[in-house]
């Protein structure tokens, strides 16, 4: 397959997976288990739910990570096995794609709050992001996700961490209310011009909203960048 990087080049659509919690539910995985160590415990039902959304025509394949950053993972004692658990997570995927989808390596929010608005540093942040993308690439990972970011301070750090390990693809993905705005109050002119800034090669939306609100903000996205659309399931999202 060539490089992730090309085909943002392309006006072809790509296709991406739909979501793993919901499938794991599903499958009789309850909430009160970390569905990120699953890639341990349960690699073949990860790599099941993999294999299900490629035969569905999913061109690229999100790793079982959104939550596996050492804050939620200490949540249930697992903060030590943060390595494993992404290295599995971004291998099982990358078995279930084999030459036929990408693997991008989904990182969601720390479940802390950074400066100013909490006690963790940016750089702390920082570092924390960068042990997690570190293990997904060692994985093989293709590309990275950001996703469901609310605070932009946030995602830079995560941002940071990335292109400190390298020129890896970067999406980087906000969730806003229904007022357009996130939850700290970012409009999506703002926080589309800074994602511009720091580099992210994809810029978009996903999760809590309907596509009414997210195709009003895109609107307002695609007049501070010249990036083109880029949709991703009900997410959306413009592209260099």
């Amino acid at each position: 397959m060539e490089p992730f990087r090309h085909i943002l080049e392309t006006d072809r659509i790509h296709v991406f997976d739909g979501a793993m919690g919901t499938m794991l539910y599903a499958k009789g995985i309850y909430i009160n288990r970390c569905y990120d160590e699953l890639n341990l415990s349960n690699p073949d039902l990860v790599h099941e739910i993999h294999s299900e959304y490629l035969r569905a025509g999913a061109d690229i394949l999100e790793t079982n990570t959104f939550g596996a950053t050492v804050h939620n993972l200490d949540q249930y004692g697992l903060g030590e096995s943060l390595h494993d658990i992404n290295v599995a997570a971004a291998r099982i995927a990358r078995e279930a794609a084999g030459e036929r989808a990408y693997v991008a390596g989904a990182m969601g929010p720390l479940g802390l709050r950074i400066e100013p608005y909490g006690p963790t540093s940016l750089d702390e942040a920082k570092e924390m992001f960068k042990a997690q993308a570190a293990a997904l690439l060692e994985g093989g990972v293709d590309l990275f996700v950001l996703e469901t970011f609310s605070d932009i301070s946030e995602i830079r750090q995560a941002i940071r961490a990335i292109r400190e390990l390298g020129d890896t693809p970067i999406i980087a993905q906000m969730t806003i209310l229904t007022d357009g705005n996130t939850s700290f109050g970012t409009t999506p002119e703002l926080f589309t011009a800074r994602l511009d800034e720091w580099g992210a090669d994809v810029i978009g939306l996903n999760c809590g909203v309907g596509p009414a609100i997210i195709l009003s903000a895109l609107e307002k996205m695609r007049a501070i960048t010249k990036r083109d659309d880029f949709t991703r399931g009900r997410d959306a999202s413009a592209r260099r």
